[in-house]
């Protein structure tokens, strides 16, 4: 039974909150130990459960028959609605598919993602993590050998932009637009990122650029196939029939912004944490193959996609909480991502965790078809960085996203010295 006085829910979902305070970890402690399935009632907002235990969330999302993501897997405030008829209401995007549409639909790109088929990307992915830690070696030289930067818009940005663009063909001159618009997609609410742009219309806008971005890649895909994501996106059938519009676009969709903000949240809280941790870092240093170590410990920590939401398809129960039919569940992966039954001392940072039993990736049917993608992009910065860093340290308070779907660091300044190579 859900015990009133914890919290009404406005910690756990509004952008306010995160972005002066980032996630809300002690709340989520609490919520363990005494509600860990618990009503929210937050104004403006669907009402919902919030679901905080590890094991609670494994169980939701091994059910996907009694918990939907059809109906939406973000919270919305109860005055707002994303039109699905247009903009990005009207891509079909395999993350918001239930069973069998959903399987249909992962088959497509899932072939690509696998680790062998990423073989022909690591050559882009390590070009690209040399490029990024070469211009920080080059800005120290120019400076005398010491350089400042922002870890959170810098290389934390820029190296999985680049790697994704590549990925599904966008063209490099069009790598700032992308951006600007996977931030407002994901922190419309950050008047920074996302310019503050949350009206329907807005929405609406951003849909249409998003298409005018993508159509052109499909068209010269459908042309010119060659063996990239874009071509197996843009010429993938589906039972035996083309893929349909509103399908491939939303593949472009959630490839890019979902791939993009989560790894470069999860590079920016993970490289606070390496600095605030050296012995960490230099359990790095001294044998780069605990490089995959590391990013499994930086994912987990930075948990970047903080919640999905589930709707409940009957009446039924979660640990013991009665649930009904139409009810919203959320499960924050934040929460679960430092869940005591789960992890010793789940608030130290530590590479020697293993096995390292995070679900920062979902679990069950939703489990990131990127995962493997993510990791080798990570990994291939951990290891420019922990070749080539002599010193860093965060020279001010690290700054949060004003957003509460996926979270993470907006700024990390930092000063460091590092070698050219």
């Amino acid at each position: 039974m859900s015990i009133p006085g914890i919290t009404n829910g406005y910690e756990l979902i509004h952008p306010d909150y995160y972005g002066e305070n980032g996630p809300p970890y002690a709340v989520w402690d609490r919520l363990r130990a005494e509600s860990p399935i618990h009503w929210c009632e937050v104004d403006d907002i669907e009402p919902f459960w919030a679901v905080t235990r590890q094991d609670d969330i494994k169980y939701i999302s091994k059910t996907p028959e009694l918990f939907l993501s059809e109906p939406g897997i973000t919270l919305l405030p109860t005055d707002r609605d994303i039109d699905r008829e247009d903009g990005i209401g009207a891509m079909r995007v395999v993350i918001n598919t239930d069973p069998p549409v959903h399987r249909d639909l992962r088959k497509v790109a899932s072939p690509f993602l696998t680790p062998r088929s990423l073989q022909q990307m690591q050559g882009v992915i390590d070009k690209s993590a040399k490029a990024v830690v070469d211009d920080l070696a080059e800005k120290a030289r120019e400076n005398g050998g010491e350089g400042e930067t922002d870890l959170a818009m810098g290389i934390a940005v820029r190296h999985p932009l680049r790697v994704l663009a590549k990925a599904i063909g966008v063209p490099e001159e069009k790598e700032d637009q992308i951006l600007e618009l996977s931030n407002r997609l994901f922190a419309p609410d950050d008047t920074e990122l996302g310019g503050g742009k949350t009206d329907p219309e807005d929405f609406a806008k951003l849909g249409q650029e998003f298409v005018e971005l993508f159509l052109p890649i499909i068209a010269d895909r459908r042309q010119n196939p060659t063996d990239d994501l874009a071509s197996v996106i843009a010429n993938a059938q589906i039972n035996g029939e083309p893929m349909g519009p509103m399908e491939t676009l939303g593949y472009y969709l959630i490839v890019f912004s979902a791939g993009h903000d989560t790894t470069k949240n999860s590079l920016a809280g993970g490289f606070s944490q390496l600095i605030r941790n050296p012995a960490e870092f230099a359990k790095v240093q001294q044998d780069l193959s605990r490089a995959p170590d590391a990013v499994e410990e930086m994912i987990r920590w930075s948990s970047p996609v903080n919640y999905m939401k589930r709707t409940a398809a009957a009446d039924t129960e979660v640990n013991g909480q009665k649930i009904r039919e139409g009810d919203a569940v959320v499960m924050f992966y934040g929460s679960a991502n430092r869940d005591e039954k789960v992890f010793d001392d789940p608030y130290r940072f530590d590479i020697d965790r293993h096995p390292n039993r995070h679900i920062a990736f979902g679990y069950g049917e939703h489990f990131c078809m990127g995962t493997h993608f993510a990791r080798r992009s990570m990994r291939a910065i951990v290891e420019q960085l922990a070749r080539r860093v002599e010193h860093w340290e965060i020279t001010a308070e690290p700054e949060w996203i004003r957003a509460s779907f996926v979270v993470g660091l907006k700024h990390l300044p930092v000063r460091y010295k590092i070698r050219e190579q």
